[in-house]
């Protein structure tokens, strides 16, 4: 009983195993044949085309393909050349965009420090006064006017202004000075400050108002007693006869000669 148990059992074993292999080779098997069936197709294809086109027909195609490439680098080249165009006027025109703004910065920059220097000028003549009034105060004035004056340098220096600093002596600078007047000294050089009529400002590198000075001028050199100055003219006369006498005298002698020269030739005739 048990070995027939055994058998039925090997049996159904085989089946199911044989079952599982028929389809697996079934499908190959189709695939195999589909394979084949395609690479028939595309022979066939082959043939056919190989077939159908002439010589004429390959050459026409070639040169078609051809010219379709030359029409294609052409709009290659021509696209190539328009994208670099492009792309230089654009680098132009960042630059010129650039160029703009760095002018319309420095122009901004200009124009805020010319606002600001004179709205500063106006508030000079409040900086003379304090000077006149330290100048004339007493002790006791002078200090209360001291703290006032040194408040409105304050404000002045935290916007970059300040006065121009000028000593007698100094050498005269067109940039910084205004000279009023030059006054002749002989034991000093020429073009020397000599008094500040009134201080100058600058606000940064810009001067607001120049500083009023007084310069020295040498003295001119006296002139000739009446004399000399006689007996420099008399001489300077007869030095002007004698050049025109022999200037004369320079004239006449190839007249001279020439004269003498036709005189001798009608002797000799």
């Amino acid at each position: 009983m048990t070995g027939n148990n055994n058998n039925d059992l090997k049996e159904s074993v085989e089946q199911d195993l044989s079952s599982d292999i028929k389809p697996a080779e079934q499908e190959e098997k189709k695939r195999n044949e589909t394979s084949s069936e395609s690479l028939k197709i595309l022979e066939e294809k082959e043939h056919y085309e190989l077939d159908y086109f002439s010589k004429e027909d390959l050459v026409k195609e070639k040169e078609h393909l051809e010219k379709q490439m030359k029409e294609l680098k052409e709009k290659t080249e021509k696209l190539q050349k328009e994208n670099s165009e492009s792309k230089n006027k654009f680098m132009h025109l960042q630059a010129e965009f650039e160029n703009a703004q760095k002018r319309w910065d420095k122009n901004r920059q200009n124009l805020r420090i010319e606002y600001t220097a004179s709205a500063l000028k106006n508030f000079l003549p409040l900086y003379d006064s304090f000077k006149k009034a330290i100048e004339s105060a007493d002790t006791d004035e002078k200090k209360i006017i001291d703290g006032f004056y040194n408040q409105f340098i304050s404000i002045f220096k935290s916007y970059g202004a300040e006065p121009i600093k000028v000593k007698i002596n100094d050498e005269f600078d067109y940039n910084i000075h205004e000279a009023l007047t030059s006054v002749e000294k002989e034991d000093i050089n020429e073009n020397r400050i000599l008094e500040v009529v009134q201080d100058g400002f600058k606000y940064g590198k810009e001067v607001i108002r120049y500083a009023k000075v007084i310069i020295s001028r040498k003295p001119k050199p006296p002139e000739p007693e009446p004399e000399e100055k006689e007996v420099r003219e008399e001489v300077s006369e007869q030095i002007t006869l004698q050049e025109e006498v022999t200037e004369q005298k320079r004239t006449e002698e190839p007249r001279l000669k020439e004269k003498k020269e036709k005189k001798h030739k009608k002797e000799k005739e």
